[in-house]
């Protein structure tokens, strides 16, 4: 039987995205929320780095995933990636942006293409917390720290054989201290 390879009709979305969709208000009801959402995914193309509310970043990041993952799979030739595009972006020149410089840096992505880093806590403040929400590989300094390996300094090589050292011997001196205890007996 033939049937269509799934992977080609879904993009494939490298965020676990939840099932539920996160409430958080809007005064104008459904239609604002989205006004909300494609302002806020308008805001990360034209910013790269946005600080805003958490349950309202943990949202868009799917819809700006979903978004660059069309525009990279599709093309700006594909009529509903346009139109997609044209909806999700409130700056039209902010297209020209995502095809011509998001998909270029985001082609051989094997991982997501938005990192999301929760922020401080203010108290007394909004129970939700604060997030930033960026693309990955824009300009700006990194948020966190990346990780090294400091395994192999040399001061950490030192103080590794020296504790090696130190416990040979206690294990040495114990080991002659039970030799003592039952030869005594």
């Amino acid at each position: 039987m033939n049937q269509a390879d799934l992977s080609k009709l879904v993009s494939a979305l490298r965020i676990a995205v939840k099932p539920k969709p996160k409430l958080f208000s809007s005064p104008e009801g459904p239609a604002g929320r989205l006004k909300k959402l494609s302002a806020t995914v308008t805001a990360l193309v034209k910013y790269e780095r946005i600080e805003l509310n958490y349950p309202r970043a943990e949202e868009a990041q799917g819809y700006a995933e979903r978004l660059i993952s069309d525009a990279i799979r599709n093309g700006d030739c594909h009529k509903h990636t346009m139109e997609m595009a044209d909806y999700w972006l409130n700056e039209k020149q902010l297209v020209h942006k995502l095809f011509k410089v998001l998909v270029p840096r985001y082609q051989n992505y094997n991982s997501s293409f938005t990192r999301l880093v929760r922020g401080p806590t203010t108290y007394p403040g909004y129970y939700a917390g604060t997030a930033i929400l960026e693309l990955k590989g824009n300009p700006f300094p990194p948020l966190k720290p990346e990780t090294h390996n400091y395994h192999y300094w040399l001061h950490n090589v030192l103080l590794e054989e020296a504790k090696k050292e130190f416990r040979s011997a206690r294990e040495e001196r114990n080991a002659g201290t039970t030799e003592s205890v039952t030869a005594e007996s």
